[in-house]
């Protein structure tokens, strides 16, 4: 991995309007509170609303936390492999799909999974709050803040 400030840090989940802009966001404000300048970017699995925002309850939840969310949606793609020291999926069907798209062992090892950096909370993913209430948004950011925390620790 790159130096530390120039960690090169890829966020996904299916669709790139809820999970994965939001760790995008929540890791890069968390980094720069630790004095630290990664690249950070975020994608998704699928193409389904490549070109949109990040849907209005995440962005919402976000801002009520803090967090600024800008990313616009898009699909992950066999650069990001060259692109991104670490490739970070939300649950275990983005890191099967992730894994499936690897060609290389080093590809591979690039992928992880931010619950795995999870030290508050006991859950094995960070659940999808599309289809939920707002319980299920603010969820996801209180599961990312506590990852991102982790996350940093790796890098630092």
């Amino acid at each position: 991995m790159g130096q530390k400030n120039q960690a090169r840090v890829l966020f996904v989940c299916l669709g790139n309007i809820c999970r994965s802009p939001a760790a995008e966001a929540v890791f890069k404000a968390k980094a720069f509170a630790h004095g630290l300048h990664p690249m950070v970017d975020s994608a998704g699995t699928s193409a389904w609303h490549h070109g949109e925002k990040a849907d209005a309850r995440m962005r919402q939840a976000a801002t009520k936390r803090g967090y600024n969310i800008t990313s616009t949606s898009r699909p992950f793609n066999r650069n990001d492999f060259d692109n991104f020291d670490l490739i970070v999926a939300m649950d275990n069907h983005n890191f099967d799909d992730l894994k499936d798209l690897a060609h290389t062992t080093e590809e591979e090892a690039k992928i992880v999974k931010m619950a795995d950096f999870l030290s508050r909370h006991q859950m094995d993913h960070i659940p999808d709050p599309y289809y939920g209430g707002s319980d299920g948004f603010n969820l996801v950011i209180d599961l990312l803040e506590d990852a991102s925390e982790g996350l940093l620790k790796k890098l630092i």
